[in-house]
């Protein structure tokens, strides 16, 4: 069993940062592909950012590319949200989700993950 959870969550102006963290503690045989989604209220969840292990390329939303940036502590199955410039359209709650190994065409689909934390709230307020 895989548990996810996240953390740092809150609220920041139009055009400032913040940082989210998750970590995803269990018994893995491998490093698991971590990856963030995000969802406003009304809207579908929407792909933010993934990567399937520590070294390898992190891929982003065409909406928070050069803004948002991915890290990953492979050896703890942690990864890390650092995101800049945020604009009232970022305002959402932000899922960590986490999955064996995806192919990189799997990963922009919430529903090839399949453990999830509970999310936690962003609001930009402007």
């Amino acid at each position: 069993q895989v548990q996810v959870e996240e953390s740092g969550g809150g609220l920041v102006p139009v055009g400032g940062s913040l940082r989210l963290s998750c970590k995803a503690s269990g018994r893995f045989d491998h490093p698991y592909t971590m990856a963030w989604f995000r969802q406003a209220p009304g809207m579908q969840r929407e792909f933010v950012a993934a990567n399937r292990r520590s070294g390898e390329n992190t891929y982003y939303s065409d909406s928070v590319k050069g803004r948002f940036f991915m890290a990953r502590d492979g050896a703890e199955n942690a990864v890390y949200l650092e995101m800049n410039s945020l604009t009232a359209e970022d305002t959402a709650v932000y899922f960590c989700a986490a999955n064996r190994r995806l192919v990189i065409s799997a990963l922009r689909d919430s529903s090839n993950y399949h453990y999830w934390g509970r999310g936690t709230q962003v609001t930009v307020s402007s």
